[in-house]
């Protein structure tokens, strides 16, 4: 086994084969549903579904209290971005891609302090402060249900908050001994920085969207 392997995939050595399978099998659609979002469309929201059930498990499983809360969240509010986007009169799309208001800008961030002593809460209840990961998994809880929340109505800055959430998440999930994980949010940031500039480009050209 080579170094590199043995490095990124050593700390599977103590997993369960059906969790490393199922932890693929999140990876998988999750990356699927990101792309879905860069070529807004409605599949972001199925394909994610189906990720997030599984992490949600996972997550559980292993501790990371804040990062299973975020995914339940997220299908949640999957169910409610499908019908958002979905929506139609008379064969339009009624909510396209827009930027964020003023006002949409103080319940983002009323949304990120009130997820961050949330998520506190649980850790402090479930006794779970056990290192210096539970405070960034706290933060990036934080910043993905605003992130989550944005883009279910479909608003461009919702992939800032998805870049900084992924570059934080990046060794997280890799000291936590999930390096498919962390490969995961290396593509999701590289795919985050592509999909704000071609929502950028759709805003900016203001066209009318249809459903894929």
């Amino acid at each position: 086994m080579s170094p590199i392997f043995e490095f990124l995939f050593g700390q599977y050595s103590g997993y369960a084969t059906m969790d490393i399978v199922l932890e693929a099998i999140g990876v998988l659609f999750g990356l699927l549903s990101v792309w879905y979002a860069k070529k807004n469309t409605v599949w972001v929201y199925p394909t994610g579904m189906i990720s997030t059930a599984i992490f949600v498990y996972l997550l559980l499983k292993w501790a990371l209290l804040g990062d299973m809360i975020i995914n339940a969240y997220y299908f949640v509010m999957s169910v409610y971005g499908w019908y958002y986007w979905t929506k139609k009169e008379e064969e339009v799309i009624v909510h396209p891609i827009t930027s964020i208001t003023k006002k949409e800008f103080k319940i983002a961030l009323l949304l990120f302090v009130a997820s961050l002593f949330f998520v506190f809460w649980v850790y402090q209840a479930f006794d779970k402060w056990v290192d210096w990961t539970a405070y960034l998994d706290t933060l990036t809880t934080a910043i993905f249900f605003v992130g989550m929340g944005l883009m279910a109505r479909r608003k461009i800055e919702h992939w800032l908050f998805w870049i900084v959430g992924d570059v934080i998440s990046i060794p997280l999930y890799f000291y936590k001994g999930l390096a498919l994980t962390s490969l995961q949010y290396i593509i999701f940031t590289l795919i985050a920085i592509f999909g704000y500039h071609s929502w950028k480009k759709i805003l900016d050209k203001s066209t009318p969207l249809s459903l894929e």
